[in-house]
């Protein structure tokens, strides 16, 4: 499977992203199981409103990846989903997705809730 060109991106196509129950509780354990200079440094670095909470722009890459909701699982593969660097990728049908979302990280979902 051919990766996306994220790189460079800075997070500004990651969002608003929804999450659902199981998605959440995972992330909630991943952020509680962080070291806290980690953590504190993604918390507190600046964000455009709507964009993901948890993307590293440090870094440059997603910081909760190993459990990151299934819409950026799907991102950039779906013919709603598409990564405007490489559209060619986007051959699959539209997301369906397997359950309701219960909110969107950075909006309904803030650092205080986790």
């Amino acid at each position: 499977m051919e990766t996306l060109p994220c790189q460079g991106c800075k997070g500004l196509c990651c969002g608003p992203v929804p999450i659902t129950e199981k998605e959440y509780k995972r992330i909630h354990k991943k952020i509680k199981s962080m070291p806290r200079k980690i953590r504190e440094a993604l918390e507190n670095q600046p964000r455009f409103f709507g964009t993901c909470m948890f993307y590293d722009l440090h870094k440059d890459q997603c910081g909760i990846h190993s459990v990151r909701p299934e819409i950026c699982r799907n991102f950039g593969y779906h013919k709603d989903l598409v990564c405007f660097r490489k559209p060619e990728l986007a051959t699959k049908e539209k997301v369906t997705p397997t359950e309701r979302p219960i909110g969107h990280l950075s909006i309904d979902f803030t650092w205080k809730n986790f």
